[in-house]
């Protein structure tokens, strides 16, 4: 079956990180801790394939792990013991992505790669392994779908389900899964009331 691939990341913040862009003393280099993925099957129904969650060992420019921020705790649920136990390093869960993604283009709601490759892999001194040519806007397939720019520009990841009413219960937002389901339920709905085709994800 033909299918899209739709993830989301979390990097790391701190409280009042995103005001100062990040540029504080004391704030955290925003590397990911945490990808999420959906297989979105683009024939019949429309059905959801198959789904990934992984945990990265996030590490700062000296290759020291980075600490968790409380702020990032309660947001993600992410906690130290979470990458202790399940923390693979950054290349690793990089290379189970792609593996996951089997060449097609990755999707995600603005443009995670910035974080999720190349912040990430320019602080770890990566060769970035997946070229930014597999990566695409989800915000360009609702343009396709007729959705107006204004009403998109309101929207995030973790909101999208809800905003078109197919929210399951249980999403947790700032999860990267849960954010990457949100987007796909979404995309999903569209599919399925035809206002978005399966080509314009090739």
């Amino acid at each position: 079956m033909r299918h899209a691939i739709i993830y989301d990341c979390e990097f790391l913040t701190a409280e009042g990180s995103p005001s100062r862009h990040w540029n504080g003393p004391h704030d955290p280099d925003p590397v990911i801790a945490q990808i999420g993925a959906v297989r979105l099957g683009l024939e019949r129904d429309f059905p959801l394939l198959d789904r990934l969650r992984l945990h990265v060992v996030p590490r700062d420019r000296a290759g020291h792990r980075q600490p968790l921020d409380p702020l990032f705790t309660r947001l993600t649920g992410i906690t130290e013991t979470v990458i202790d136990d399940e923390g693979l390093s950054l290349a690793e869960a990089l290379a189970r992505l792609d593996a996951f993604s089997e060449g097609l283009r990755l999707w995600s709601w603005g443009k995670d790669e910035f974080n999720m490759v190349a912040i990430s892999c320019y602080v770890e001194g990566l060769a970035p392994p997946i070229p930014v040519s597999r990566f695409g806007n989800a915000g360009d397939l609702l343009l396709k779908a007729g959705v107006p720019l204004a009403e998109l520009m309101t929207l995030r990841s973790n909101m999208m389900a809800a905003h078109f009413g197919v929210a399951p219960p249980g999403l947790r937002g700032h999860d990267g899964l849960d954010d990457a389901l949100s987007v796909t339920y979404a995309l999903q709905h569209l599919l399925r009331e035809g206002r978005l085709e399966a080509a314009a994800f090739d």
